[in-house]
């Protein structure tokens, strides 16, 4: 009888299990199409989860916002933050413009501010790069920018160049070149020469307005853990409704199309069943696994670096690379602004670990070709910054290092500091934990940019 029972359990187990089979293959588009669009959406989602904390946490939108310090350890706000140059950053809500951006001259330290869409594409980077070129090479021309909607028929001022946006949000990510704490007075001043008005204020020659905002008692979730806390249908509610005012762009027709299908339209919030739904959900599990799976793999390293592609900041269909970056490294500038190789592994393809010594060399006349500078950062498992006993977070051609007498370079990544020497060439990790490094080249030469040269390998000491 027992048995007669447990084969009875049996076939009941295998009945369900083949009905499950069944239900989920008739569901594949549903569950193939989360996913896709899960990918497709989340630069977007995640750009307006970071606009709210923003306006919670940091300032009003439409104001810039002139960062005085660098970040620490306890900074959580965006995942591999960069202690390099101090910003200057502003959402800007463009049904409210037009606006007026304006830049001085400026000869004394490396800039670039980008302006963002809401997809994460950079649609305008004015800085000492972009300036240079306008200016025929005299870096002390300053330059006014009108800042206009993607529909918007005006008529320009004299003396503005307009730059127009193609959604309505847009970020403003600014960076300014900053050689430590000492330098924080000179760059303060720099960045409080820029300016971001209202059309009619700018025409009116109005100062800038102070802006008028109290921050909330609580702090917000960082963007990031919001994203992950965040239900399928939440999600892609807040997709849909975005989408009305931040359109795609026209080459993502046959994406909307497959979305179009599984119930996922522009400015309408799904209607799902109940299983419509679980089988996105599942799609959206599958696509976070993946993606992580894919973010573990040092994926075209060279020397156990890996460089971002060429179209970042500039993704056109590539959705993948876009929803990547914007999970490890939302606001990335582009590449002839800045590249930005990173390792998790030595150069036996092992992990990097806290425990152990590292010995980063750069041969003679090898150092990162930068027309700006360059700095490698260290950052944890968690992609934040590592708290150290001596509080360096990155190391660069900014700092005061010990060169060999042959020329060469060894920077030196432990969790301890080394002899006296070399301390100067230290990058401190925390003991018994993993990490990854970034190294950051500001305007890269054409050695870089074109793949003739590489960062070198990351050699293990013991």
């Amino acid at each position: 009888m027992r048995l007669k029972r447990l084969k009875q359990a049996g076939w009941i187990i295998l009945a369900a299990v083949l009905a499950t089979a069944a239900i989920l293959y008739a569901k594949l588009d549903y569950i193939k199409g989360g996913a896709e669009a899960y990918v497709f959406g989340y630069p977007l989602v995640m750009m307006e989860l970071t606009r709210q904390t923003a306006a919670q946490s940091i300032g009003p939108e439409n104001h810039l916002r002139r960062v005085r310090q660098f970040p620490d350890a306890s900074f959580r706000d965006v995942v591999r933050p960069n202690v390099d140059t101090l910003y200057t950053t502003a959402f800007i809500d463009m049904q409210q413009g037009p606006w007026v951006f304006e830049m001085p001259a400026n000869q004394q330290r490396y800039e670039v501010m980008p302006f963002m869409d809401a997809w994460t594409n950079v649609f305008a980077a004015p800085g000492s790069r972009m300036n240079s070129k306008n200016s025929k090479g005299d870096s002390k021309v300053g330059s006014k920018y009108l800042l206009v909607a993607a529909n918007w028929q005006g008529q320009v001022p004299p003396g503005l160049q307009v730059l127009r946006a193609p959604t309505q949000i847009v970020w403003l990510i600014g960076r300014t070149q900053t050689n430590g704490a000492a330098d924080f007075a000179l760059v303060h001043a720099l960045q409080d020469s820029l300016q971001l008005r209202s059309l009619a204020d700018w025409q009116a020659n109005k100062p800038e307005a102070p802006p008028v905002w109290l921050p909330q008692p609580e702090k917000a979730l960082p963007p990031i853990v919001q994203m992950r806390q965040m239900d399928v249908m939440h999600f892609f509610s807040h997709l849909s409704k975005l989408m009305q005012d931040n359109p795609p762009a026209t080459a993502d027709a046959p994406m909307l199309e497959k979305m179009r299908h599984i119930g996922i339209i522009p400015g309408v919030a799904p209607d799902w069943s109940w299983l419509d739904e679980k089988c996105i959900a599942l799609g959206r599990r599958l696509a976070d696994w993946k993606i992580a799976q894919e973010l573990k793999k040092p994926r075209d390293a060279i020397n156990g670096w890996v460089t971002p592609p060429a179209n970042l900041g500039n993704y056109g269909t590539d959705y993948n690379i876009r929803s990547v970056v914007a999970m490890i490294g939302l606001g990335a500038n582009l590449p002839a602004d800045a590249i930005y190789p990173s390792a998790s592994v030595d150069s036996q393809n092992r992990p990097l670990d806290g425990s152990k010594r590292y010995q980063l060399h750069f041969p003679p006349d090898q150092l990162p070709p930068a027309r700006a500078f360059w700095s490698v950062t260290a950052y944890g498992a968690n992609d934040f910054l590592i708290d150290n006993s001596i509080q360096r977070h990155a190391i660069g051609s900014r700092d005061a290092l010990a060169m060999n007498e042959d020329g060469s370079l060894d920077l030196y990544i432990q969790a301890f500091a080394p002899p006296d020497k070399w301390q100067t060439n230290w990058l401190p990790v925390k003991q018994g934990q993993g990490f990854v490094l970034n190294a950051r080249l500001y305007w890269p030469m054409p050695a870089a940019l074109e793949g003739r040269w590489h960062m070198p390998v990351l050699e293990r000491l013991d």
